[in-house]
């Protein structure tokens, strides 16, 4: 009778882990490609030592959309560092420079921003003028691209301007990255001497203050939780987030997480994203 007890309390120790408990990171993966009718790219590294520690298709490409925006704003800081461009320079543009989805520099037409506002409005606010205003001061897509590759990125690459960028195409490398291409990349620009300390917290505080990522993995972070991200979006199913995270409130692993050639509407898109990181979040000490 003691036997039968002590396995009964066994197993009813083990039952709430089976209520609860959220797939593990790889089959939530699966189960939204399969409920996207698309592909999903991810990767999640660990930022101190670059050690991938979850990877589903991590080396395919897949549209960058506005994530690049982030890589942008590494390359201007890298000017600023090099003495070649600084934060308080005021731009001035005409309303002929304005393109689609411009809440910020849309009101500034008058007096113009700064390249430090222009890179706020771009990662914070995903302002596609100001993201073509500092690209115009790093030589355009081919100058981004080549620094990518001077800081070792030989995948990445950027060939267009906003809003041509989001295009999108089934088998058009134009425009794109893979998930582990564009974790290394933010990995350099945040811990490596690409940039000064000074930019690099700089860079990192920009994505803190993303306003525009309340869907994805941010309505799935627990209290006391780290988030830096910059979200992208585009056509024929184009989602994309890139993100730091971790608990007690520091940054400890990147995540990349990319979405393509799928049906699904965005608030489709937003909610697998989320669940992805929901599953990563509940199986984080693994």
């Amino acid at each position: 009778m003691r036997y039968i007890r002590l396995c009964i309390i066994s197993l009813l120790a083990t039952l709430p882990l089976a209520v609860h408990a959220s797939p593990q990171p790889l089959e939530q993966i699966k189960q939204s490609e399969s409920q996207l009718s698309g592909r999903v790219g991810m990767i999640e590294m660990d930022l101190a030592s670059g050690r991938t520690l979850t990877a589903w298709r991590a080396d395919e490409r897949f549209p960058m959309m506005s994530t690049f925006k982030v890589v942008l704003c590494g390359a201007v800081l890298a000017r600023v560092d090099a003495g070649d461009e600084q934060l308080e320079r005021k731009i001035h543009y005409r309303q002929q420079d304005l393109v689609d989805y411009s809440p910020v520099s849309e009101k500034h037409l008058a007096d113009g921003m700064t390249v430090g506002e222009l890179c706020a409005a771009a990662i914070t606010m995903s302002d596609n003028s100001a993201a073509n205003l500092l690209l115009a001061t790093v030589g355009g897509p081919a100058g981004l691209t080549a620094f990518l590759r001077q800081i070792g990125d030989n995948v990445t690459r950027l060939d267009r301007w906003e809003t041509e960028l989001n295009e999108a195409l089934p088998g058009d490398a134009r425009d794109t990255t893979t998930p582990a291409s564009m974790a290394a990349t933010l990995r350099k620009l945040l811990t490596s001497q690409r940039l000064s300390a000074r930019s690099q917290r700089q860079l990192l505080q920009w994505m803190v203050d993303d306003r525009v990522a309340g869907p994805l993995i941010r309505s799935v972070l627990p209290a006391g939780w780290f988030i830096a991200d910059r979200t992208g979006a585009g056509e024929r199913g184009a989602r994309g987030i890139v993100a730091l995270l971790g608990p007690n409130n520091k940054a400890e692993r990147i995540v990349v997480i990319y979405l393509r050639d799928t049906p699904a509407s965005m608030a489709e898109r937003n909610q697998q994203i989320a669940g992805i990181g929901a599953a990563l979040i509940e199986h984080w000490q693994r």
